[in-house]
Protein backbone atom coordinates (compact mmCIF):
# COMPACT_ATOMS: atom_id res chain seq x y z
CA UNK A 1 0.00 0.00 0.00
CA UNK A 2 1.43 3.50 -0.98
CA UNK A 3 2.33 5.86 1.85
CA UNK A 4 -0.11 8.65 1.77
CA UNK A 5 1.37 12.05 1.32
CA UNK A 6 1.14 15.12 3.23
CA UNK A 7 0.16 13.11 6.46
CA UNK A 8 2.98 14.98 8.67
CA UNK A 9 0.60 16.71 11.31
CA UNK A 10 3.42 18.37 14.38
CA UNK A 11 5.85 20.88 13.94
CA UNK A 12 10.03 19.75 13.68
CA UNK A 13 11.41 18.41 16.59
CA UNK A 14 14.25 20.22 16.11
CA UNK A 15 13.12 23.79 16.12
CA UNK A 16 11.88 22.84 19.54
CA UNK A 17 15.00 21.90 21.14
CA UNK A 18 16.29 24.82 19.60
CA UNK A 19 13.77 27.39 20.86
CA UNK A 20 14.89 26.12 24.40
CA UNK A 21 18.46 26.20 24.14
CA UNK A 22 17.92 29.83 22.44
CA UNK A 23 16.18 30.54 25.64
CA UNK A 24 18.85 29.14 28.03
CA UNK A 25 21.43 31.07 26.49
CA UNK A 26 19.34 34.50 26.58
CA UNK A 27 19.15 33.41 30.26
CA UNK A 28 22.78 33.00 31.07
CA UNK A 29 23.91 35.95 28.98
CA UNK A 30 21.69 38.40 31.13
CA UNK A 31 22.56 36.61 34.48
CA UNK A 32 26.10 37.11 32.74
CA UNK A 33 25.50 40.87 32.11
CA UNK A 34 24.05 41.56 35.19
CA UNK A 35 26.91 40.29 37.49
CA UNK A 36 29.39 42.50 35.51
CA UNK A 37 28.27 45.80 37.43
CA UNK A 38 27.67 43.96 40.64
CA UNK A 39 27.22 46.03 44.23
CA UNK A 40 29.36 44.56 46.65
CA UNK A 41 27.29 45.57 49.34
CA UNK A 42 24.01 44.79 48.36
CA UNK A 43 25.21 41.05 47.29
CA UNK A 44 27.03 40.64 51.12
CA UNK A 45 23.59 41.71 52.70
CA UNK A 46 21.91 39.26 50.19
CA UNK A 47 23.91 36.81 50.90
CA UNK A 48 23.96 37.25 54.77
CA UNK A 49 20.12 36.79 54.63
CA UNK A 50 20.34 33.84 52.84
CA UNK A 51 22.91 32.21 55.15
CA UNK A 52 20.56 33.20 58.03
CA UNK A 53 17.80 31.84 56.31
CA UNK A 54 19.32 28.28 55.64
CA UNK A 55 21.24 28.28 58.87
CA UNK A 56 24.44 28.56 57.85
CA UNK A 57 26.95 30.32 60.33
CA UNK A 58 30.45 29.14 59.18
CA UNK A 59 30.91 29.31 55.43
CA UNK A 60 34.26 28.94 53.04
CA UNK A 61 34.02 32.34 51.41
CA UNK A 62 35.14 30.80 47.63
CA UNK A 63 31.73 31.83 45.67
CA UNK A 64 30.45 34.41 43.37
CA UNK A 65 28.23 35.95 45.78
CA UNK A 66 29.42 35.45 49.10
CA UNK A 67 32.76 37.47 50.02
CA UNK A 68 34.02 38.14 53.30
CA UNK A 69 32.25 40.72 55.73
CA UNK A 70 28.79 39.20 54.53
CA UNK A 71 26.65 40.94 57.81
CA UNK A 72 24.72 39.37 59.36
CA UNK A 73 21.75 40.04 62.51
CA UNK A 74 23.30 40.61 65.66
CA UNK A 75 21.57 38.30 68.20
CA UNK A 76 18.77 39.73 70.79
CA UNK A 77 17.39 39.02 74.01
CA UNK A 78 14.27 39.08 73.61
CA UNK A 79 12.11 39.19 69.79
CA UNK A 80 8.56 38.90 71.20
CA UNK A 81 6.41 42.01 69.82
CA UNK A 82 5.79 44.42 72.39
CA UNK A 83 2.08 47.14 71.93
CA UNK A 84 3.32 50.47 71.39
CA UNK A 85 0.66 51.18 74.59
CA UNK A 86 2.64 49.41 76.35
CA UNK A 87 6.13 50.13 75.91
CA UNK A 88 7.81 52.85 78.25
CA UNK A 89 11.09 54.54 78.78
CA UNK A 90 11.85 53.40 82.14
CA UNK A 91 14.34 51.02 82.90
CA UNK A 92 13.64 47.37 83.71
CA UNK A 93 15.25 46.42 86.96
CA UNK A 94 18.32 44.91 85.44
CA UNK A 95 19.30 48.30 84.13
CA UNK A 96 18.73 49.86 86.97
CA UNK A 97 20.83 47.27 88.69
CA UNK A 98 24.04 48.11 86.10
CA UNK A 99 23.56 52.20 86.63
CA UNK A 100 23.88 51.40 90.75
CA UNK A 101 26.80 49.41 90.09
CA UNK A 102 28.48 51.60 87.58
CA UNK A 103 27.64 54.49 89.62
CA UNK A 104 29.75 53.24 92.68
CA UNK A 105 32.42 52.08 90.47
CA UNK A 106 32.91 55.28 89.60
CA UNK A 107 32.45 56.80 93.05
CA UNK A 108 35.17 54.47 94.18
CA UNK A 109 37.92 56.07 91.55
CA UNK A 110 36.73 59.40 92.91
CA UNK A 111 37.18 58.85 96.11
CA UNK A 112 40.89 57.10 95.50
CA UNK A 113 41.77 60.41 93.54
CA UNK A 114 39.96 62.63 96.46
CA UNK A 115 42.77 60.21 98.68
CA UNK A 116 45.64 60.87 96.39
CA UNK A 117 44.46 64.61 96.47
CA UNK A 118 44.51 64.49 100.41
CA UNK A 119 47.87 63.06 100.72
CA UNK A 120 49.54 64.78 98.21
CA UNK A 121 48.01 68.24 99.97
CA UNK A 122 49.97 67.05 103.28
CA UNK A 123 52.98 66.54 101.52
CA UNK A 124 53.23 70.18 100.70
CA UNK A 125 53.18 71.17 103.86
CA UNK A 126 57.00 70.09 104.96
CA UNK A 127 56.81 71.90 108.28
CA UNK A 128 54.01 69.95 109.24
CA UNK A 129 54.95 66.96 107.76
CA UNK A 130 55.36 64.99 111.52
CA UNK A 131 51.86 65.81 111.78
CA UNK A 132 50.76 62.77 109.40
CA UNK A 133 50.50 60.12 112.04
CA UNK A 134 47.62 62.21 113.17
CA UNK A 135 46.26 62.09 109.74
CA UNK A 136 44.17 58.59 108.85
CA UNK A 137 42.54 58.68 105.23
CA UNK A 138 40.11 55.18 104.56
CA UNK A 139 38.09 54.36 101.19
CA UNK A 140 35.09 52.46 103.18
CA UNK A 141 31.54 51.78 102.47
CA UNK A 142 30.25 54.78 103.77
CA UNK A 143 32.88 57.08 101.60
CA UNK A 144 35.73 58.36 102.24
CA UNK A 145 36.76 58.64 105.74
CA UNK A 146 39.15 61.21 107.08
CA UNK A 147 40.06 60.89 111.03
CA UNK A 148 42.10 63.84 112.46
CA UNK A 149 42.95 62.33 115.68
CA UNK A 150 44.88 62.85 119.06
CA UNK A 151 48.02 60.71 119.90
CA UNK A 152 49.26 60.08 123.72
CA UNK A 153 51.84 63.02 124.68
CA UNK A 154 50.24 65.19 121.58
CA UNK A 155 46.73 66.37 120.51
CA UNK A 156 44.74 68.22 117.57
CA UNK A 157 42.90 70.40 119.92
CA UNK A 158 43.58 71.94 123.00
CA UNK A 159 42.52 70.35 126.39
CA UNK A 160 38.72 70.88 126.51
CA UNK A 161 38.66 73.41 124.18
CA UNK A 162 36.57 73.77 120.97
CA UNK A 163 39.12 75.51 119.11
CA UNK A 164 41.65 73.55 117.32
CA UNK A 165 45.79 74.00 117.54
CA UNK A 166 47.07 76.71 114.54
CA UNK A 167 49.03 73.21 112.85
CA UNK A 168 45.39 71.68 112.85
CA UNK A 169 43.50 74.27 111.52
CA UNK A 170 46.47 75.09 108.04
CA UNK A 171 45.81 71.17 107.47
CA UNK A 172 41.84 71.28 107.67
CA UNK A 173 42.69 74.79 105.34
CA UNK A 174 44.91 72.63 103.21
CA UNK A 175 42.02 69.92 102.87
CA UNK A 176 39.17 72.29 101.91
CA UNK A 177 40.58 72.04 97.92
CA UNK A 178 40.31 68.70 97.35
CA UNK A 179 36.99 68.43 99.23
CA UNK A 180 34.94 71.63 97.83
CA UNK A 181 35.87 70.29 94.24
CA UNK A 182 33.95 67.13 94.34
CA UNK A 183 30.51 66.87 94.21
CA UNK A 184 29.70 64.92 97.54
CA UNK A 185 28.46 65.62 100.42
CA UNK A 186 29.92 66.24 103.64
CA UNK A 187 29.43 65.00 107.19
CA UNK A 188 31.45 65.83 110.39
CA UNK A 189 31.49 64.58 113.60
CA UNK A 190 33.40 65.15 116.40
CA UNK A 191 34.39 62.43 119.15
CA UNK A 192 35.92 62.16 122.65
CA UNK A 193 37.25 59.32 124.38
CA UNK A 194 35.91 58.26 127.76
CA UNK A 195 36.80 59.95 130.76
CA UNK A 196 37.24 58.95 134.42
CA UNK A 197 37.14 62.84 135.24
CA UNK A 198 33.59 63.73 135.70
CA UNK A 199 32.08 66.30 133.53
CA UNK A 200 32.21 69.97 133.95
CA UNK A 201 28.78 71.36 135.08
CA UNK A 202 26.81 72.32 132.08
CA UNK A 203 29.25 71.38 129.66
CA UNK A 204 30.09 67.64 128.53
CA UNK A 205 31.29 65.45 126.57
CA UNK A 206 28.39 66.27 123.82
CA UNK A 207 28.58 69.95 123.82
CA UNK A 208 32.39 69.51 123.52
CA UNK A 209 32.15 67.16 120.57
CA UNK A 210 29.84 69.02 118.94
CA UNK A 211 31.96 71.95 119.15
CA UNK A 212 34.98 70.94 117.67
CA UNK A 213 33.05 69.26 114.48
CA UNK A 214 31.23 72.63 114.46
CA UNK A 215 34.62 74.26 114.40
CA UNK A 216 36.02 72.35 111.86
CA UNK A 217 33.10 72.86 109.31
CA UNK A 218 33.67 76.72 109.91
CA UNK A 219 37.11 76.50 109.01
CA UNK A 220 36.48 74.55 106.01
CA UNK A 221 33.45 77.36 104.78
CA UNK A 222 35.84 80.17 105.43
CA UNK A 223 38.07 78.30 102.69
CA UNK A 224 35.23 78.28 100.48
CA UNK A 225 33.25 74.78 101.11
CA UNK A 226 29.53 75.72 99.68
CA UNK A 227 27.11 75.33 102.45
CA UNK A 228 25.13 72.88 100.50
CA UNK A 229 27.93 70.31 100.72
CA UNK A 230 27.61 69.93 104.06
CA UNK A 231 25.25 67.17 105.44
CA UNK A 232 25.59 66.73 108.57
CA UNK A 233 27.98 68.06 111.99
CA UNK A 234 27.07 66.12 115.14
CA UNK A 235 28.56 65.69 118.27
CA UNK A 236 28.76 61.93 119.35
CA UNK A 237 30.84 61.91 122.60
CA UNK A 238 32.49 58.80 123.49
CA UNK A 239 29.35 56.51 122.30
CA UNK A 240 31.69 55.32 118.96
CA UNK A 241 34.96 54.62 120.12
CA UNK A 242 38.08 53.80 117.22
CA UNK A 243 39.03 51.40 119.10
CA UNK A 244 36.18 50.12 121.38
CA UNK A 245 38.62 47.47 123.55
CA UNK A 246 40.41 50.67 125.08
CA UNK A 247 37.78 53.78 124.91
CA UNK A 248 40.08 55.58 127.20
CA UNK A 249 43.07 56.39 125.27
CA UNK A 250 43.82 59.81 123.11
CA UNK A 251 42.91 57.71 119.93
CA UNK A 252 39.49 58.03 120.47
CA UNK A 253 39.47 61.55 120.84
CA UNK A 254 39.00 62.87 117.10
CA UNK A 255 37.06 64.47 113.92
CA UNK A 256 35.70 62.97 111.38
CA UNK A 257 35.40 64.50 107.92
CA UNK A 258 33.26 61.78 105.57
CA UNK A 259 33.07 62.65 101.81
CA UNK A 260 29.84 60.28 101.83
CA UNK A 261 28.75 58.14 99.02
CA UNK A 262 25.36 58.87 98.20
CA UNK A 263 23.58 56.03 95.92
CA UNK A 264 21.52 57.69 92.97
CA UNK A 265 17.71 58.31 93.45
CA UNK A 266 15.42 55.39 92.11
CA UNK A 267 12.18 55.26 91.31
CA UNK A 268 9.71 53.74 93.84
CA UNK A 269 9.09 50.19 93.91
CA UNK A 270 12.68 49.14 92.56
CA UNK A 271 13.81 46.27 93.71
CA UNK A 272 17.41 44.99 92.73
Amino acid sequence: MARKKGGHTGGHGWFVTFADLMALLMSFFVMVAAFSSQDKQKLQIVAGSMREAFGVQKVAYNGLVEQDGVPTKPSVKNVARIDPEDSTNTPGPNDLQQQVEGMKARQDRSFALAAASLRQAMQEMPEISELSKHIMIEVNEQGLNIEIVDQEGRSMFPDGAKEPYERTRRIIQKFAGPLKALPNRLSVTGHTAASRVPPRPGYGAWELSADRANSVRQILEDEGLPTSHLFMVAGKADSQPLFPDDPHIAANRRVTITLMREAPPLPAGFKP
